[in-house]
């Protein structure tokens, strides 16, 4: 029986993630993986050929634009089968790249289904053969599916998840999107870019409802300026095919019933963990709802037993999180002096267009959360490399606690918000005041020096507006 310092199952962003950590630190360390390649749902269906498309879509956008730049283009077209091969291939480099890292790093994989076997062991299924492997600390980062609607089901073709609408054999004339999550929004922008008629679903009063009110409300005027149709509070009835493509049942806001007919229709209402069949419930791990109840350096109740990533209870479903998890968790298995995880410190970036990137407490919960709250915001159509680029949309929201002027929240829409957001995540994780970063330098002509006038704005000394 083979013997291991750490086992993980699953090789997302952050098994993977947590494995090259381990090995840097010296454990000796296996990865269980169920497919035959590495990286998880992030790198092969997620997050990675996602923004590849995104970027393609926005490249393309450019294109249609270019007159305005003043370069003449005489026929812009898109090449389907292309831009499919081009996300293939990135996806197989990085895929390759983790390869190449667990060598370096002495982290052996084994292809297999993993399941818990009792204290310390994991037994690996593959071609009806079972291999037992023994370790000192476990860790379960299985990661999450796609839920659907309750009488919907998955075809691949007209009914179609986040894993089958980045192979559609062609662009669809139309689509439908029920949801205005991350995941329904980013799609949305990419096939409104390259044509389709996009109709957006969503139950709740407003879209990326996570994000705070006023980023939602700017998203929503943006996409409808791009030809976006949405519907907020719109309760999805039935979703049907037929022989012309697919019929969407739902009530709108005031409770009538309506149909929308289209080619193909996206179900984006959030994802379940994967913890069904891997052996949790021989273990004293708590599970609610399917997720794993772990402690602040992700350890279950079952002594040796971590988890990571989308399965775990309360914890945001994005990768980065899953990431930070396994090198805090590997940490302190380690014995190394690492922070609790803190899901406060955790970053949303939504890559549509407009990008959104946000980080820390919305204006309301940091009311609801007792602060005195003082807030400043700064539009991009005052920033110069926004104007430069053609993409000044949008605005840059700063939360403050009004005594001390400690930094609760920031949320971007507009030009590269997903990259500009990373000053305030070190500016929360440092435990920043708006003075602080008044006084920080930032280099002009950058979008990013508008995160300074809006850091000012708060103070009502805003310089460029």
């Amino acid at each position: 029986m083979a013997k291991y310092d750490l086992a993980i199952i699953g090789s997302g962003p952050g098994g993977y993630v947590a494995a090259i950590r381990a090995g840097q630190w010296g454990l000796k360390t296996v990865v269980v993986e169920k497919d035959p390649f590495l990286g998880g749902t992030c790198l092969h269906v997620g997050c990675i050929p996602t923004k590849v498309l995104l970027h393609h879509a926005e490249l393309y956008e450019d294109f249609l634009n270019a007159k305005e730049f003043g370069i003449e283009v005489e026929k812009v077209g898109i090449n389907w089968p292309v831009m499919l091969q081009r996300k293939n291939k990135i996806v197989n480099k990085h895929a390759k790249g983790i390869e190449y890292l667990f060598r370096k790093n002495k982290v052996e994989s084994i292809q297999g289904w993993g399941t818990l076997a009792g204290p310390g062991k994991v037994n690996v299924e593959k071609d009806g053969k079972t291999q037992t492997i023994e370790a000192t600390n476990v860790m379960l980062a299985t990661g999450s599916e796609a839920r659907t609607l309750p009488g919907v089901e998955f075809d691949g073709k007209r009914i179609v998840s986040n894993r089958e609408i980045l192979d559609l054999p062609e662009i669809p004339k139309s689509l439908v999107v029920v949801g205005a999550g991350a995941v329904g929004v980013e799609f949305a922008s990419i096939y409104r870019s390259f044509g389709s008629e996009v109709t957006v679903l969503e139950m709740l009063p407003r879209t990326v409802p996570l994000e705070d009110a006023e980023i939602s409300a700017e998203l929503e005027k943006a996409f409808r300026k791009r030809g976006i149709k949405l519907q907020t509070q719109a309760s999805v009835q039935s979703v049907k095919k037929d022989a012309n493509g697919v019929t969407v049942d739902y009530k709108d806001k005031t409770g009538v019933a309506q149909k929308i007919n289209a080619d193909c229709v996206l179900i984006a209402v959030g994802r379940r963990p994967k913890t069904e069949n891997v052996g949790i419930e021989k273990t004293r791990a708590r599970l609610e709802r399917g997720f794993v109840h772990a402690g602040p350096y992700m350890e279950t109740d079952e002594p040796g037993l971590y988890a990571i990533g989308d399965i775990v209870a309360g914890m945001p479903q994005l990768a980065h999180a899953a990431s930070m998890e396994g090198i805090i968790a590997v940490g302190k298995m380690a014995g190394k002096d690492v922070p609790a995880f803190d899901k406060r410190r955790v970053p949303n970036c939504t890559y549509c267009e407009p990008q959104i990137g946000s980080i820390g407490m919305t204006e309301q919960q940091a009311k609801d959360a007792g602060y005195t709250v003082k807030t400043g915001k700064f539009p991009f159509s005052a920033n110069s490399k926004a104007s430069i680029l053609g993409h000044h949309e949008g605005f840059i929201k700063v939360v403050s606690e009004e005594k001390y002027g400690q930094v609760l929240g920031v949320h971007a829409i507009g030009p590269l918000a997903t990259e500009i957001i990373a000053e305030p995540v070190a500016a929360i994780g440092l435990e920043a005041t708006i003075d602080d970063m008044m006084y920080t330098i930032h280099a002009h002509p950058t979008v990013w020096e508008a995160m300074g006038d809006a850091f000012n704005s708060v103070r009502g000394l805003a310089i460029n507006f």
